[in-house]
């Protein structure tokens, strides 16, 4: 397999938030047969579908969007393939050890978690996502992980429906971010990078400034050889 490959979701109406956050809406501006011109217009968050986090979204003290280097949203890959597990299961370090063995033959800054909880993007059970531990976050830090991206909604367990969310703790956001790292979440199709040995991947996110995070356009480019 090589080529491009899209790994975003769509930007649409409606689309599941992570709780608390903008509800997001897309609706006409402006249109030819009155305008001249089509304009859509746009809201919701920076949090909003496929984006990336900066450690300023877990902490005031820590860098912003804009203050991180541009390394930490493009470069090589390695994937690590956790399809399977049930519904809020933790992702261990044990369950981390091969691609960190990857990682130990052939060093680079981005893991892309392929939970596969990307097919039920919309659905009821979405929030109900595999999530990664503390301990896990570390082992990837050490091993010279800086961004992490997920086919989920968060790399931290996402509290069940009618839980409030203040006061939820997001140890895996911090143990990442507190590294000067980011993270990446809401991808889609990241299975079909499983068993790729040589994967590029691109996060540039919206140029926010001072911000917690933005949308990106995820994409990934697999090479032959």
């Amino acid at each position: 397999m090589t080529g491009w490959i899209d790994l975003s979701v769509p930007v649409v109406t409606g689309m599941p938030v992570y709780p608390g956050d903008p509800e997001v809406t897309v609706s006409p501006a402006l249109r030819v047969p009155v305008d001249g011109v089509n304009v859509l217009r746009l809201h919701l968050g920076s949090q909003s579908g496929t984006h990336v986090d900066a450690p300023y979204h877990v902490d005031d003290a820590w860098p912003r969007l804009d203050e991180l280097p541009l390394d930490r949203f493009a470069g090589r890959a390695v994937v690590a393939d956790v399809r399977g597990l049930p519904a809020r299961a933790p992702i261990t370090p044990a369950l981390l050890a091969p691609a960190i063995d990857r990682l130990r033959l052939s060093p680079c800054g981005i893991l892309l978690l392929a939970t596969g909880w990307s097919a039920h993007w919309g659905s009821d059970g979405y929030p109900a996502h595999p999530w990664l531990t503390p301990d896990a976050a570390e082992a990837l830090v050490e091993a010279g992980i800086r961004t992490v991206a997920v086919d989920a909604l968060s790399v931290d367990p996402t509290p069940p429906p009618g839980e409030p969310v203040t006061g939820w703790d997001l140890p895996a956001h911090r143990v990442l971010c507190g590294a000067g790292g980011a993270v990446a979440e809401n991808l889609r199709g990241l299975e079909r990078l499983v068993g790729a040995r040589d994967v590029e991947v691109f996060l540039f996110p919206l140029r926010l400034p001072g911000a917690d995070g933005a949308p990106v356009r995820a994409v990934a480019r697999v090479n032959s050889g």
